[in-house]
């Protein structure tokens, strides 16, 4: 399945185990009661629909007629078996059972067993993956987590003054409210306007409570919980926790706020809410990017020139020392390729799984996830899309022919963009706006699902109508003056 935040939430506490838990050991016993201090499971009735035959009461049980099922290719069926039911489906065939087992992607240095990487799965364990964070998506849009908080983590744009003086604001309160550890930037240690001497002077007790955070903390503890600031800094927040991502709450502090979904100045009713009451989570996809380089030593038969759609889908597909790794990053929003500082229009050879879809000619294109529909796919005239829907969108950026349409994929293909060999010029490449790189002729990128997705919560009682409410406020969508309505003429005077 999906190993993130939840699972590790989840997991059961195993006998006379410790754990450390940023300095601090936790001796668990092997008592139940342990575990439902870590967090809280409330099922929300609010919404729950069931068919009424399935509310029939009934004396009698059903008796099922026993038959002896046929081999079917039904996807229910298929589902059935995987859960232990006693359909059984066909066996693929040889070629096709081959495709479901290789590798997407290359694996010059053989860590496919003990890769944490989406591009080193098979199709199936992609799928599989995919199902799974869906389904996961799923049960916790229904019920109301209630967790144990101890470490609250506030991030806000440490070089803008006005949002300094919101994040003192709010871990003042925060360290006045509960026996909470506050963790704010390691940059505002020093900050005169977040006055770290003036805050512990307030209070004595407030000292072995108020931490900072640096990078390589948010590798090692992603202990989040509380996010504080507009969309770029939800961005950052991805960025940040490459892996596992611990609940967001995001405050509207930005000009848009396509991703945060409480207002600042309710925030000690938002906050206390969450603490007390618990959370509903939405589960955001994020993509996995790799870079790929081309290894320029690697000897060609016969001095040929050579060819990247052969490399990769074609018959030198299966040697894996063609490229190497170059870095993986995890976004939550997009992937663009485009010609850089480059006078000319870029040339993409855009592949989908074992397949070749196009030659993309034009400044370059962009890869995004549902949550990205709103950012730079939509300038690019791509299509608005629900952040629920499993889907990859693909969009042109001033594409050279008027055909090239935005398509949207599902989210189990595993995409890879390259500079072909022949190329006039190089590539730039960047995610979620960062870590720009270059990519040469022969260079490509592999997009796939990631396996942590984002947590992102959720206002209460809302539910799915947060997203129509965000872009009908932030884009004015369908927002026109009603059309007027006809005077019927009576016929008299």
């Amino acid at each position: 399945m999906t190993t993130g935040y939840f699972d590790d939430a989840l997991e059961p506490i195993r006998e006379n185990e410790t754990v450390d838990y940023d300095g601090r050991s936790v001796h668990s016993a092997n008592s139940a009661e342990d575990a439902q201090q870590t967090m809280e499971v409330e099922f929300v009735e609010e919404g729950i629909r069931r068919r009424k035959s399935s509310l029939a009461p009934s004396n009698t049980p059903a008796m099922r007629p026993v038959a002896v099922r046929q081999k079917t290719q039904c996807f229910v069926h298929a589902l059935l078996e995987k859960h232990g039911g006693s359909v059984t489906m066909k066996e693929p065939d040889p070629y096709e059972g081959l495709a479901q087992e290789r590798l997407m992607d290359k694996d010059p240095h053989n860590h496919s067993d003990q890769s944490q990487h989406s591009r080193l799965l098979t199709k199936k364990q992609i799928s599989d993956m995919a199902f799974g964070i869906r389904e996961l998506s799923k049960k916790l849009a229904q019920i109301r987590l209630k967790l144990n908080v101890r470490n609250v983590f506030i991030l806000s744009k440490a070089h803008d003054e006005s949002l300094i003086s919101h994040a003192r604001e709010t871990t003042d309160w925060l360290l006045t409210k509960g026996d909470y550890r506050v963790y704010v930037e390691d940059t505002l240690e020093h900050n005169k306007i977040f006055d770290v001497e003036g805050l512990l002077a307030k209070n004595p007790q407030y000292k072995g409570r108020l931490r900072f955070w640096n990078n390589e903390l948010c590798a090692q503890k992603p202990q989040t919980f509380d996010i504080l600031g507009g969309d770029g800094t939800v961005l950052y927040a991805s960025w940040l926790f490459q892996r596992i991502v611990p609940p967001v709450i995001a405050f509207s502090l930005g000009s848009l706020g396509f991703l945060t979904k409480f207002d600042y100045d309710l925030y000690p009713t938002s906050i206390s809410r969450a603490f007390e009451e618990g959370i509903t989570v939405s589960l955001r996809l994020r993509f996995e990017a790799t870079i790929m380089r081309s290894n320029t030593s690697k000897p060609t038969p016969d001095n040929k020139p050579r060819d990247l759609v052969e490399e990769l889908i074609g018959e030198e597909s299966e040697d894996h020392h063609t490229h190497h790794p170059d870095g993986t990053h995890n976004i939550l929003n997009e992937v663009v390729v485009d010609r850089g500082p480059n006078p000319t229009m870029s040339t993409i050879e855009l592949f989908g799984d074992d397949e070749h879809f196009t030659t993309v000619q034009a400044d370059g294109m962009c890869v995004a996830t549902p949550t990205g529909s709103t950012a730079y796919n939509l300038a690019a005239g791509g299509s608005l899309c629900h952040p629920d829907n499993p889907v990859i969108l693909v969009t042109a950026i001033c594409a050279h022919t008027l055909s090239f349409r935005p398509i949207i994929l599902p989210d189990t293909i595993v995409l890879r963009a390259g500079v072909p060999y022949d190329a006039r010029t190089s590539s730039w490449a960047s995610f979620d706006g960062r870590e720009r790189v270059e990519l040469k002729p022969g260079d490509y990128v592999t997009i796939s699902a990631s396996r942590f997705p984002f947590p992102s919560v959720l206002p209460m009682g809302r539910g799915g109508k947060d997203w129509i409410d965000s872009i009908s406020r932030t884009l004015q969508w369908n927002s026109r003056q009603r059309q007027k309505s006809f005077k019927e003429w009576s016929g008299g005077e």
